[in-house]
């Protein structure tokens, strides 16, 4: 009955957008595609900002994992998310990464999360825009609190170093998750109507 409710307020493209959950031939190229955007920006740096905390650095490493986890559902964006980690878990200089417990696990729920916060926004029919900023911002969160929680939970650091990085690494990474999110999925959006509609014609 909810799935019917869902489908009842969104239209047939809105529905391609993380619409389902089996691994088509479309999701696996997405999959590869966001998942070599994530290892390029790993091991390049450029996916890493330094930034004076105990973390190191602030990161957009998991927008691709957020991406994916809209457009193409929670499969895809939890691949992309394990990227992103083993990523980080390779190479990362930061001690608390080299705990796959903090560097990995973590990540793969950013795509996810993102997914259910998107489909949760769309089945109350929230504005697409309005939509994806929360969604890439909770997505980044997730990402942040997780981290954070791992990190207390193996190597008991302090609290007060926990919020610093919190305050100081989340913060930005959620406001540019949520930039991103709006501006690449609205952009995908338009390609693949016209795309379809060059199909049709």
């Amino acid at each position: 009955m909810a799935g019917q409710k869902f489908q009842q307020g969104v239209s047939a493209t809105d529905m391609s957008l993380g619409g389902g959950k089996a691994l088509s031939t479309r999701r696996i190229v997405v999959a590869g595609v966001l998942s070599a955007i994530s290892i390029l920006l790993g091991v390049t740096g450029l996916g890493y900002i330094p930034v004076p905390t105990a973390a190191g650095n602030a990161t957009i490493m998991h927008l691709p994992a957020v991406v994916g986890g809209i457009l193409e559902g929670p499969i895809v964006g939890g691949i992309i998310g394990l990227i992103f980690g083993l990523t980080s878990f390779f190479h990362s200089s930061v001690p608390w990464f080299k705990d796959p417990l903090v560097s990995v696990l973590p990540r793969i729920f950013i795509g996810i999360v993102s997914y259910y916060v998107y489909v949760g926004m769309r089945r109350i029919r929230v504005p697409m825009w309005v939509n994806l900023a929360i969604t890439g911002f909770l997505g980044s969160v997730t990402n942040t609190v997780l981290v954070l929680v791992m990190v207390y939970l193996q190597f008991q650091e302090s609290m007060k170093a926990l919020v610093t990085v919190a305050l100081v690494n989340g913060t930005p990474e959620a406001i540019v998750s949520a930039i991103i999110s709006v501006v690449v999925v609205l952009a995908y959006r338009g390609t693949w109507k016209t795309a379809a509609k060059s199909r049709i014609s």
